[in-house]
């Protein structure tokens, strides 16, 4: 008996051996693939206090400098991130340009410009005139209204080609009937001139005609204008080879005379010279509120006739008037195309082009 219990002790023995042994190999087996690049806590401890045990070599009080180090580093920290580095001028200009205030920018406001048109029917090519004229207003900054006055017809075509300009305006139609033309285009004047009293309409008048020629700065110069203004004009015919010049002389900007087309023909009777209905602009304000300028309200025919009332104030006191431009009014800036007025046959009415009608004659 006792050598049976001997053997199974011994076989317990080997067991437990053997069982401790593997566990120790697959212990030491798994541990050999733990990541090995970072160091513990406990090793990076040993090798601080190592490295300053010379200077310290209390390790308690290592680990109160480190964490003191670690404050005042934050606080440092802090420190720069509150307090503002100073930046040169010239770098906070190239760093980041400056902000404009759209609030604070005030653009002066620019006068309004009304032009009236007087058209009719019985003008020759009056639609291509009108296209080009459209297509010169067209260039002028805003603000521009556009007043084109015709006598009542069955045809659309004024209307038609006022619509695709893409220009302010406003037209008048009137139903009387003229035999004279020159009697038609003052009552069309007259009609452009009471709408704008009527309604009140603020800016600076000009008549421009079918046939006139405009330089671009002439507009620029037209809203300078803040009583009355007035400019030489040039006249060019159709079958001559010269130019007449018509308007004022001017010293600086004050009128101080007049070209004359026809000296000998000035009397006595007549002291002041026929100043052209283009040669000239006006504040609108004259109309429809003559006490701001001097005026008195009820005047013997301005009910009926407002441009020979404009024409009289204009020329009434030449103090009032501005030539432009302001250089001795030396520069031509408007030029006014004289053409026969022949009554063109329907045959050639209905032709595409110009050119057409113009070889067919």
């Amino acid at each position: 008996m006792g050598s049976v219990e001997r053997s199974k002790k011994k076989v317990q023995l080997w067991k437990k051996a053997i069982v401790h042994f593997s566990l120790c190999f697959v212990m030491g087996f798994f541990t050999g693939f733990a990541p090995t690049g970072k160091d513990s806590i406990l090793s990076s401890r040993v090798v601080a206090t190592k490295n300053k045990s010379q200077i310290s070599p209390q390790p308690v009080q290592t680990l109160n400098q480190s964490t003191t180090a670690v404050q005042s580093s934050n606080v440092n920290r802090s420190l720069r991130a509150e307090t503002p580095v100073p930046v040169p001028a010239k770098s906070r200009e190239l760093e980041s340009p400056k902000q404009v205030d759209v609030h604070e920018v005030k653009f002066p406001p620019r006068r309004l410009i009304i032009i009236v048109t007087p058209t009719s029917t019985k003008a020759q090519f009056q639609g291509v005139f009108l296209r080009r004229l459209a297509n010169t207003i067209r260039l002028v900054p805003q603000p521009l209204l556009w007043i084109v006055v015709e006598g009542q017809s069955d045809s659309n075509e004024v209307s038609e080609i006022l619509r695709k300009t893409g220009i302010m305006y406003r037209h008048l139609v009137f139903k009387k009937n003229f035999t004279d033309p020159e009697a038609e285009l003052n009552h069309q004047q007259n009609v452009a001139l009471k709408h704008i009293e009527h309604h009140k309409l603020s800016g600076t008048v000009h008549f421009a005609g079918l046939s006139n020629v405009y330089d671009l700065d002439f507009f620029k110069e037209l809203r300078q204008i803040e009583v009355f203004g007035t400019w030489p004009m040039a006249l060019l015919s159709a079958n001559k080879r010269k130019v007449v010049i018509e308007g004022p002389v001017c010293d600086s900007s004050q009128v101080i005379g007049w070209h004359l087309r026809k000296m000998n023909n000035q009397t006595d009777a007549e002291p002041k010279p026929p100043i052209h209905i283009s040669s000239f602009a006006f504040n609108s304000s004259i109309l429809w509120d003559p006490e701001r300028w001097g005026r008195p309200t009820s005047v013997q025919g301005t009910s009926q006739n407002s441009l020979k009332f404009v024409k009289q104030v204009v020329l009434e006191d030449e103090t009032k008037l501005k030539g432009i431009p302001p250089e001795e009014c030396s520069k031509i800036m408007l030029w006014r195309l004289r053409f026969p007025i022949v009554v063109v046959p329907r045959n050639l009415v209905k032709t595409t082009s110009l050119l057409d009608v113009i070889t067919q004659r």
